[in-house]
């Protein structure tokens, strides 16, 4: 497999895990948010790191200014999806920051000892 290919399944699994683990921890327990939940990360998620990784390292872009936006479109539109067919999402866009955020830094940390 491309180094790609395994950046964008690796990214994915652990978002799924991390994402749904925060659905959880937070106290949310209906069965077709979490479905939710997981059908709008794998749509999301491959787009972003798609994205990341051609301006990043094919074009050069700073990733600073690269991932800033990307997450802020994954939050939008995450929020978008939670609140149109989530069942119990009171702040549908709160709640997406915060499983975004916290994947995001949870990432970063397993990647700094892990990877």
């Amino acid at each position: 497999m491309t180094a790609l290919v395994i950046s964008l399944v690796v990214s994915l699994v652990l978002t799924l895990a991390l994402e749904s683990s925060f659905f959880l921890v937070i106290g949310k327990r209906n069965r077709k948010d979490l479905l939710l939940l997981l059908l709008v990360n794998i749509v999301t998620n491959p787009v972003v790191v798609l994205t990341y990784n051609i301006l990043v390292f094919n074009i050069g872009f700073n990733r600073v200014l690269v991932i800033i936006p990307l997450e802020i479109l994954a939050v939008l539109t995450e929020g978008f999806y939670y609140k149109k067919y989530g069942c119990d999402f009171k702040r549908p866009y709160l709640f997406s920051l915060s499983a975004n955020a916290f994947s995001y830094f949870s990432g970063l940390i397993l990647q700094t000892f892990v990877f």
